[in-house]
């Protein structure tokens, strides 16, 4: 998890004099709470990729115009390859190819949070090098943030630095980042450190990347992010859904599995391998919100909430009514009480608060008969477990409830008044 000091590290000292001049205008309490926020972010690429994607609209709400980050270095070092992993429609992605010279103009798309320039070689020669240089030269003037990106292969140059110095000449807050690492992987930290005494840095200013596979691409994201508190605050925004959606993703794949434990026409849900596998999910769980908890206390938490009594009773009660098999009957109450089981952990970890038994039975319900309602036409006869698995997913991914929590904050916020009033 990130935090501000292990940021502030990587920006070189212009660029930490410009971030600490904004950070210190900000309120105490608000910048106390803008740390928390970095502190929860992932380092993983493609879920902080998913933060951000889910912070656009609040950024759009927030921001007349969104600022400008332009990608500027020497040719063929991997500009459009990083434009490309931070663009947020594929729909705007450049042209690469290993030969040099391939992007001749500047290209603009939206990131989510930035709206990001690709540009040209700066470094090269003669007429069409020259007008490349200048387009470069004219997006960096243009842009709020610079990424200045090198090779890791080819080093820096004497144009190349020359080319540094002129970026650095117009004063805007940037970040050095070294591509290609991956192509020198035993050589890395010897190859940052020579980069970094070229250009007058220290080594933990140059930040290794592989622009082709998004490695490292956290540490950019952040960098630029943290220049600007209120991108910050944004993120901060799509936090709560952010959480959900990875919650979502862990209850989904439970669910799913509980389905196949319970493949046999008997209320197998209290049974050993259905517990562990929501002990499991729950600890997945917890570590999304940041809630420190063990395997033996997430076992503890499925057997408390009492779903595996609770499903053995809805199994009996369903059954007396005939027309289901009892082998789609236990598979879809398994999954149900899986899926549930999920939402309450999310509201205890969320909110420290249990939901009451009645809530559990009237959730439980619901879900299993959203479950054998989209089931029980499909399969008329016994599936094999996998194709039961794969419809299990399937059908969870388009339940009402996939995207919208709202209705268990509802559940929770009238548990609660009804506790106040009585």
């Amino acid at each position: 998890m990130a935090n501000i000091d292990d940021i502030l590290k990587k920006l070189p000292a212009g660029t930490q004099e410009m971030f600490r001049s904004i950070w210190e205008s900000i309120p105490l309490s608000e910048r106390s709470t803008l740390q928390v926020l970095l502190g929860s972010f992932p380092n993983d690429a493609n879920l902080l990729r998913l933060l951000v994607n889910l912070a656009t609209v609040q950024v759009k709400m927030t921001f007349g115009q969104k600022h400008r980050v332009a990608i500027v270095g020497p040719a063929n070092v991997g500009k459009s390859t990083l434009y490309n992993q931070l663009v947020y429609h594929k729909d705007d992605r450049a042209k690469v190819s290993p030969l040099p010279g391939t992007t001749r103009i500047n290209q603009l798309a939206d990131a989510g949070l930035f709206v990001i320039v690709d540009t040209p070689g700066a470094d090269a020669v003669g007429d069409v090098g020259e007008q490349e240089q200048a387009l470069a030269l004219s997006a960096a003037e243009q842009a709020d943030f610079l990424v200045i990106i090198f090779d890791a292969i080819q080093g820096v140059k004497k144009t190349e630095l020359e080319l540094y110095n002129r970026l650095l000449a117009l004063k805007k807050p940037y970040i050095v980042v070294l591509n290609k690492v991956d192509l020198v992987r035993r050589e890395t930290s010897m190859l940052v450190a020579h980069t970094a005494a070229t250009l007058q840095l220290k080594p933990e200013q140059v930040i290794p990347i592989v622009a082709r596979n998004g490695e490292n691409l956290s540490n950019v994201l952040m960098a630029i992010t943290v220049t600007e508190p209120e991108l910050v605050a944004a993120l901060g925004q799509a936090l709560p859904q952010y959480r959900w959606q990875l919650a979502w993703r862990t209850i989904v794949g439970a669910a799913s599995v509980s389905a196949v434990i319970a493949f046999a026409p008997l209320p197998v849900i209290d049974f050993v391998p259905l517990v562990i596998t929501q002990s499991v999910m729950v600890l997945g769980i917890a570590r999304i919100y940041n809630y420190k908890i063990t395997l033996s206390r997430a076992r503890e938490l499925v057997l408390t909430f009492g779903l595996g009594f609770l499903g053995r009773s809805l199994f009996e009660e369903l059954s007396k009514f005939g027309g289901l098999p009892g082998w789609l009957l236990s598979a879809a109450i398994a999954s149900s009480t899986t899926v549930v089981m999920g939402y309450a952990a999310v509201i205890w970890f969320e909110k420290g608060e249990k939901l009451s038994n009645e809530t559990l039975k009237k959730l439980t319900n619901e879900m299993t008969q959203y479950l054998l309602g989209n089931l029980k036409d499909i399969f008329k006869r016994k599936p094999n477990k996998q194709s039961l698995q794969q419809r299990i997913g399937q059908t969870l991914e388009k339940s009402p409830l996939a995207e919208n929590q709202d209705y268990l904050d509802t559940e929770s916020q009238l548990e609660k008044h009804k506790s106040s009033s009585n």
